[in-house]
């Protein structure tokens, strides 16, 4: 046994994750797909193997060292976070470096645990092998340095995906490569400081962007007839309401959204820009300016839709609600919002909400179950968003419950949220924005399928979201009115930015020629949303025009309105 130890230890390190490998075999399922992946898989096996042969003893510990550290630290983020790393995620930890020595005290435990796994690994690759190959001396050398090339070529060539289910020692080196690649063509790069010139006057108002999950634009009552009562229709005395109508989103997927809308992003240019300038938090404390995050979809402090640990340190008050079931956190977060616009400080304030994410069979209260019948209650009540469908089939008749079921979110989420915020918020001194991050696809068209959004061929309402602002009426700031209605139902997610840094007082063409149109000028937007957003490394976004014309918009006789709501 002990003669062949060494190929024992890479057989048991190769074992050791074979859920991972099983679970990504499972998702290619039968096809061409299986079989390119297969090959990887066998081609970077005897990469390793190979470099396990490796004569020179030095040049095999250099790497059996460069590997152990490799896996190890894929191994840690994955069981840290629960999640897959991405190159996206790989880009963002190697700029939050100065958290490394607290977080590898935090994470003391895991870390270890993965060491002792990647010991496996190391004592494979590292201990003398048994016999001589009968090839070249420099093959073994070479095979794992190819293995890692191969990768980068395919992650490369897919926009950053490609090493899911592969030899987990091989993926953050291939990510290695690409970052130094987009480094060298300035794609990605430090944090830039805020350089926009702004007035001297002191903000004295609030600035509140409140970005709503999974709220289709085509079911509220504000754009269609026969929508959802959002409670933004009529106006309460002392404030004032410029509807936008529709507007394009950025992308259909929620994180890709969430990161250009705090970095500004364009169409043109978003990844280097949500890669090096500032954030919003950086331009909003230039500004004087006191930053809140309320954060209703996670707890326990964990970041979400490509935050860092390094934005957060421009975040002065960082609120989730831990204690609070999924149901009422978006009640809690407009209670939140209450307590800060009457706190008496000027604040930049951005919600990211509940909203109506899947699953939504229990995301209302029992008396906000209007539209009937609606799917089955009691089963996801401490769920704030899955990719589960378990018991969901996706055909018309589930379909109809889900749309039910969605509506009474509406109802809840919306409806409500915005009637708690207008009956006890004082709203004199504040600007808010009310957005959503994505549209739904509710298979209105009887198209088939389980997703209502992030699909790699979307329909239109996948990205259309409603654009909303709610302003005191004696507060002065732009001037909304003199491009409404030229705007309206053309304007998109992109317009946003650079219209809270107008709010902030940031000079206006400077504004302009960096982050585009705001709100108040002519936005003359594409009216599109971007549904390859990771198109790095040579892969082109992919636009979807969406055409008014064409959009499916609810039915008054898919449910009963119950009076009241």
């Amino acid at each position: 046994m002990t003669r062949y130890l060494k190929e024992l230890l890479l057989v048991l390190y190769l074992v050791r994750g074979h859920e991972y490998y099983l679970d990504r075999l499972g998702a290619l399922g039968v096809g061409v797909a299986t079989l390119l992946f297969g090959a990887m898989f066998v081609v970077l096996v005897i990469a390793l193997w190979l470099a396990a042969h490796i004569r020179l003893a030095l040049v095999r510990h250099l790497f059996a060292l460069v590997m152990f550290v490799s896996a190890v630290f894929f191994e840690v983020y994955t069981r840290v976070t629960d999640s897959y790393l991405t190159y996206s995620q790989f880009v963002s930890l190697v700029y939050s470096g100065g958290f490394i020595q607290e977080a590898a005290y935090q994470y003391r435990e895991v870390i270890i645990s993965a060491m002792a796994g990647g010991l496996l690994l190391l004592l494979g690759v590292g201990l003398k092998p048994r016999r001589r190959l009968a090839i070249p001396g420099y093959l073994p050398i070479a095979a794992p340095v190819l293995g890692v090339l191969l990768l980068s070529g395919v992650l490369f060539v897919r926009a950053g995906e490609g090493a899911r289910g592969l030899p987990v020692m091989y993926t953050p080196l291939a990510y290695l490569n690409l970052f130094l690649y987009e480094a060298w063509h300035n794609t990605v790069g430090p944090r830039e400081p805020v350089d926009i010139a702004r007035s001297t006057a002191p903000i004295d108002h609030d600035i509140v962007l409140i970005i709503d999950e999974s709220i289709a634009g085509n079911y509220l009552d504000i754009n269609t007839p026969s929508g959802v009562h959002s409670g933004l229709e009529t106006a309460p005395d002392g404030v004032e309401i410029f509807n936008y109508g529709y507007a394009a989103s950025i992308a259909n997927c929620s994180a890709d959204t969430n990161v250009t809308l705090r970095y500004g992003g364009t169409r043109a240019d978003y990844m280097r820009i949500n890669s090096t300038l500032p954030s919003i938090w950086q331009y909003a404390r230039k500004a004087g300016l006191r930053t809140v995050y309320i954060d209703a979809q996670r707890t326990g402090g964990n970041l979400q839709n490509l935050m860092t640990d390094l934005e957060k340190q421009d975040i002065d008050a960082f609120v989730q609600f831990d204690q609070v079931r999924v149901r009422d956190r978006d009640m809690a977060a407009a209670a939140k919002l209450v307590e800060l616009l009457g706190d008496g400080q000027a604040e930049l304030v951005v919600i990211n909400k509940v909203g109506a994410h899947f699953p939504v069979h229990d995301k209302y209260p029992d008396d906000f179950m209007s539209y009937r019948p609606a799917l089955p209650r009691g089963q996801y009540q401490d769920v704030a968003d899955t990719g589960k469908r378990d018991g969901f089939n996706g055909q018309n008749d589930d379909w109809v419950l889900y749309r039910n079921a969605y509506q009474n979110t509406l109802l809840w989420n919306v409806g409500e949220f915005f009637r708690r915020i207008f009956q006890q918020a004082d709203l004199s001194h504040a600007v808010v924005i009310y957005t959503s991050d994505h549209g739904q696809d509710l298979h209105e068209r009887g198209n088939p399928g389980l997703n209502t959004h992030c699909g790699g061929d979307p329909v239109a309402e996948e990205g259309l979201v409603p654009l909303v602002v709610i302003q005191g009426k004696a507060l002065h700031t732009l001037d909304w009115r003199d491009a409404l209605a030229q705007n309206k139902d053309r304007s998109s997610h992109y317009n946003i930015f650079p219209t809270l840094l107008q709010l902030m007082g940031y000079d206006t063409a400077g504004v302009e020629s960096v982050y585009g149109r705001s709100l108040v000028q002519p936005t003359d937007d594409d009216f599109t949303f971007n549904y390859r957003f990771n198109a790095r490394l040579g892969a082109k976004p992919a636009w979807r025009h969406i055409d008014l014309s064409h959009i499916v918009t609810p039915k008054p006789t898919q449910a009963e309105m119950a009076v009241g709501h």
